[in-house]
């Protein structure tokens, strides 16, 4: 899933989450500000709520996108519940987005009108340092101005009656239209559903990513997912097409174990304070070559470590915990060579590497549709909210 803490991390490099922003002067292109309908959060801890704002045209290096689905993520919910120490109001959610170029700016070289997308909250420039190397996914180039919820120039393309609204991780794809920059958006093969697309924007990516770039799983490998949600199916996927022999699920919903049998899981356990000790049993004391922890709790990552195999296992935690917690490791399970990897966005680089994965679902060898749990319209993006605390599914998708 996507790091609240490395918005955090942006905020405190920017000087915090109450710096201005400021709206851009209309298009001088060719391309009108234009009247949408957005779901905005006004005020953290209540309801969001869908009316009319402005969104101005794209300016140099920014496009224009018209988005038909969207998804509901854990991290839309976290932000607007107030707990997110980088959170601002107001400003318009979502960034699970999937949807048609309708205009470009100027300078814009790789993307033309009529182009299916997906909305990357992690860009990729292909030009910074860490772009160029194949250690992280975590780009630099528009970092600064995307932690303030402003677009590469410091300014916003949202408004209402004339005050800036910002924008949400780059994205703000609650709405029925966006303008994001080049860089954060991926071309897909237009013949992927975009429903189905807009998953890969975030948390399917994320999970597949743990187990194909981060972890790197050998083939025949013994690994261990902690968490059944969109993130830790995503991970027993990735792991099954890197070969793994054994999958083990482990998860409290019955109903979440069963997809993960779907997605490639050999073995499923119902998660508990003894589960350490029941994976022990299974690999004759040693633990598994890979375990991946997708559930933010800590006391569960905290499990994932431990479970990890004496000598080489590697944990890789992909969950976001809650603002203060911190996770204690006993210093001799890493003594003992057990190493643990955080991962974000499943050290995925989006425009390359997303329309590859599209490409695999289109191919028969991920099971999208098991996914998309509910599709809702932007009016009951807040029932998405409520169908997701209530862990009904496992993912909503807005449809516009």
């Amino acid at each position: 899933m996507c790091s609240e803490r490395e918005r955090a991390e942006q905020e405190a490099e920017a000087g915090g989450p109450t710096h201005t922003a400021q709206r851009i002067p209309p298009s001088p292109g060719n391309v009108a500000a234009m009247k949408i309908r957005a779901a905005v959060l006004e005020e953290f801890g209540a309801p969001l709520v869908v009316q009319e704002v402005e969104l101005a045209g794209p300016q140099a290096g920014e496009v224009l996108v018209r988005l038909h689905a969207c998804g509901v993520c854990h991290t839309d919910m976290y932000s607007a519940s107030g707990v997110d120490p980088s959170g601002y109001a107001p400003t318009v959610l979502g960034h699970e987005g999937a949807g048609v170029v309708e205009a470009i700016g100027e300078r814009v070289t790789s993307l033309r009108v009529g182009d299916h997308v997906v909305t990357l909250f992690s860009p990729q420039c292909r030009e910074c340092v860490h772009c160029r190397s194949d250690k992280t996914n975590i780009c630099l180039a528009i970092r600064d101005q995307q932690g303030k919820g402003h677009l590469p120039d410091g300014t916003t393309r949202l408004s209402r009656d004339g005050e800036p609204i910002r924008h949400f991780m780059g994205t703000s794809t609650f709405a029925e239209a966006t303008v994001m920059p080049e860089i954060a958006l991926a071309k897909i093969n237009p013949e992927a559903p975009l429903d189905r697309a807009c998953l890969f924007a975030c948390g399917l990516s994320t999970g597949l990513g743990a187990a194909m770039n981060t972890a790197k799983v050998e083939a025949g490998s013994f690994c261990v997912v902690f968490g059944a949600g969109m993130v830790g199916l995503g991970a027993v996927a990735g792991a099954r097409l890197m070969g793994a022999e054994r999958i083990v699920c482990v998860d409290l919903s019955a109903d979440r174990l069963a997809l993960a049998k779907g997605q490639g899981a050999t073995d499923v356990m119902v998660g508990g304070p003894d589960a350490v000790a029941q994976l022990l049993e299974m690999t004759d004391g040693f633990g598994a070559d890979y375990t991946f922890e997708a559930t933010g709790n800590v006391k569960v990552m905290a499990q994932a470590v431990e479970a990890a195999r004496m000598g080489w296992g590697l944990c890789t935690v992909t969950g976001v915990a809650g603002k203060g917690e911190t996770l204690d490791v006993l210093p001799r399970w890493l003594i003992t060579g057990r190493r643990i990897a955080g991962s974000s966005f499943g050290g995925v680089k989006g425009r390359d590497q997303v329309p590859q994965l599209v490409q695999r679902y289109l191919d028969g060898d991920i099971d999208v549709d098991a996914f998309l749990s509910h599709s809702i319209t932007l009016d009951e993006v807040n029932k998405g909210f409520d169908l997701m605390h209530d862990q009904d599914g496992i993912r909503s998708v807005i449809a516009f």
